[in-house]
Formats: C-alpha cells, sequence, structure tokens
C-alpha cells in the first residue's frame, strides 16, 4: 500500500501574531503544499481559546480551492454537535462542487469544552450527538430517499440535498479521533475513514494497532468493511537539513506552545520535562523532529507498529520560522514522500540497468563511431 502525505492544520498560532496575517498564511501554505504534490490539506474548526482562530474551515478551503490545482482539501474537521445535520452536509456537497470534487470531510465530536459551554451543550451530550448527527449526514449524501428523524436538538421532515456530490462515488469521510476506539468504532459502523491524532507531545495515546483492531472488530458486528488506505494519522513533524538544526528550529515554538497553549490555556493532562519539552518528547517518540532520514526511520517504524495506514498527515503548528516550515515541506515532499509512494522504482531501476551494461554500451558507441569514420558516414 502507498504511502500519501497531507497536512492538518489545526491551526495553532501564537497569540502575539496578527490573526487576519494568519489567515493569509494558511492559504499561501496551502499553496505551497499544492505545488509540492503534498495529497492533502485539512482545516480545523474552534471557536475559544485564542490560539486557533478559524471559525469556518469551508470558508477558507473555498479559497484554498481557487488557489490551488489538484490538493485536496478537508474539514479537519467540522465539529458536527455544533450545526444541524442538513445544513453541514448542504454545505460540503456545494463546496465539492466549487472544488471540483477535491473535498473531503472530517467530523468529530469537538475538542473544545468551552466551545461546547458557549453553545449551551453538555459536555456529556457531545459524543451522542455526534453520533445521531453523523447517522443524517451520511443518509444525506449516500441516499436520494427523504429523511424524517426528530431528536431532543435537531428535527428534519422529509429532508433531501438539491445538490448531490460532485462525483457519483460521493467524497471522502473521515471520522476523527484522539487516541480512543471510540472514534475508530463509529467511523467502522458506517464503512467510513478514520483520522486519528497521534504523537500528541506529552500525552499518552493508545498505540495504533489496537485501534486498527477495533476498527475491524466493530465492522464485523455492523457488517461494514474497513480498508487501512483510508485511514489517516496526524503526527508532528518536522525535518531540517540535519537532526541538530531541527531539534533548534522548534525548540522555542514547541516549548512556548506547550507552555502557553496545552497546559495554561486548554490545562491538558500533558507533561514534559521543563526546559527539555522538545528533546524528551523526540525520546519518546511522541514527535518526529530530525533529518530526512531521521523522518524516514520514524514512519518506517509507524507503519510496522500499526500494520500500515494510507496517509501520513503533518500537524502543523508555528514552532519554526515559515521559511523552515516551508522547508520542511519541500524536504518531506522531495525525499521522504518518494521512499514511501513508489515514485523511485522506476528511475533506480534504469540507473542500475543501465550501470551494468555500461561497458557493452560503450563497446558497441566505440564501434560505430569507428565505422563511421572510417566510411565517412
Amino acid at each position: 500500500m502507498s504511502l500519501k502525505f497531507g497536512a492538518f492544520m489545526a491551526p495553532f498560532h501564537s497569540l502575539t501574531e496578527d490573526p487576519t496575517t494568519a489567515l493569509w498564511r494558511h492559504l499561501e501554505l496551502i499553496e505551497w503544499l499544492d505545488t509540492l504534490g503534498i495529497e492533502e490539506a485539512w482545516l480545523g474548526e474552534h471557536h475559544s481559546g485564542g490560539f486557533s482562530p478559524v471559525a469556518s474551515p469551508e470558508l477558507l478551503l473555498a479559497a484554498a480551492a481557487e488557489r490551488t490545482r489538484r490538493i485536496k482539501l478537508g474539514t479537519g474537521v467540522v465539529s458536527l454537535p455544533y450545526h444541524h445535520p442538513y445544513t453541514v452536509a448542504g454545505r460540503l456537497v456545494q463546496l465539492d462542487h466549487q472544488s471540483r470534487g477535491r473535498i473531503m470531510m472530517g467530523v468529530g465530536a469537538g475538542v473544545s469544552p468551552a466551545d461546547a459551554y458557549m453553545l449551551g451543550i453538555e459536555a456529556a451530550d457531545q459524543r451522542r450527538r455526534m453520533a445521531e448527527s453523523l447517522d443524517v449526514v451520511v443518509q444525506l449524501l449516500n441516499s436520494t430517499e427523504p429523511v424524517t428523524v426528530k431528536t431532543d436538538w435537531f428535527e428534519l421532515r422529509e429532508a433531501r440535498l438539491q445538490l448531490r456530490p460532485y462525483t457519483e462515488q460521493g467524497f471522502d469521510i473521515a471520522v476523527a479521533g484522539a487516541g480512543s476506539e471510540r472514534g475508530m468504532r463509529l467511523a467502522a459502523r458506517h464503512g467510513l475513514g478514520s483520522l486519528t491524532f497521534a504523537g500528541r507531545p506529552g500525552m499518552r495515546d493508545l498505540p495504533l494497532a489496537p485501534l486498527w483492531r477495533a476498527a475491524e472488530d466493530e465492522a464485523a458486528k455492523c457488517g461494514t468493511t474497513v480498508d487501512r488506505s483510508k485511514w489517516r494519522v496526524a503526527v508532528c513533524l518536522h525535518i531540517a537539513d540535519t537532526r541538530e538544526e531541527a531539534l533548534n528550529q522548534v525548540r522555542p515554538g514547541m516549548t512556548h506552545w506547550f507552555k502557553e497553549c496545552v497546559r495554561d490555556t486548554f490545562g491538558a493532562p500533558a507533561t514534559l520535562p521543563v526546559g527539555r519539552e522538545v528533546d524528551a518528547a523526540v525520546e519518546a517518540g511522541t514527535v518526529i523532529v530530525g533529518s530526512v532520514d531521521d523522518a524516514i526511520e520514524s514512519i518506517e517504524r509507524m507503519l510496522q507498529e500499526s500494520g500500515g495506514f494510507g496517509t501520513l498527515l503533518v500537524n502543523t503548528h508555528d514552532w519554526a520560522t515559515r521559511e523552515q516550515v516551508k522547508h520542511s515541506f519541500e524536504l518531506l515532499a522531495r525525499y521522504v514522500a518518494p521512499h514511501f509512494n513508489g515514485s523511485l522504482a522506476g528511475i533506480r531501476a534504469s540507473q542500475r540497468w543501465v550501470a551494468a551494461n555500461r561497458d557493452r554500451f560503450a563497446l558497441e558507441g566505440g564501434a560505430a563511431a569507428k565505422a563511421a569514420a572510417t566510411t565517412g558516414a
């Protein structure tokens, strides 16, 4: 199975940066990823906390679709409990048409308790609401039959979408999960893809292999199928020309992000030794920071331990400068991705063939030159 690569843009930014500029920088980065041939870019939805000021990923993705040619664009994620499922499905289908079939739909329960609180949603209801909404969204996208359903928080009466998805097979839908079986099982219940957040600095996530076994178990119970090629795994990754350069580039930014965002703002139960945050996270394998060879080795280990997945997504943070982030993605596209997607096989085989036969070719070429000189032809 060939491994694809993409970017997962939560997105996180320093509270010292102008938010308007940050929004435009998202679009510039997606353009660069498209130029490099990176397959996917995902943008998240958040409403509080300051570090992630994108309230509507669909708006940015619509702008990105106008600026790019081939990269697929995903909501990473739409928080289903915050929206009526009919409008969620309708917006994504419209965006699917605007992008001529390049849209992906990532869904989740909503990661921020503060967002749910402001919307009057009890934290205990978020996952139930997500499951109820996803049931309806899948029906609306996959069937032309009218949908009538009533819950304690939304109602549909003979509802159907005016527009169908742009392509006959529809667009990819991925259910997000942060290191637990819950999201994997919900995705498997509908035969959908999964988006797993792995390798979060200072966090203890379940190993990937048991997560996939949970998906297979749920699919067997529900009579659906799951496909590893539709499993996306998001990790923190930064590459530079050398390991030391990579570590030096991200140390100040990751330390600031961990303290100000993870610990002091959201109060996540994450621990890293003060002053050694980056080095400890690298040693623990929860982030990938290093050279091209380091990245290849770490990704190979992830694939082996998990049994394989379809796409590796790079969590983008403002840990390094903009140019360093762009260079990291360039190294990923030029040297890491080819190691996993098979694009080097043909040129390497050709080189080996020419090298193995060079004496024969030289002899034949020399004989032809001699004959031409003798005959004057």
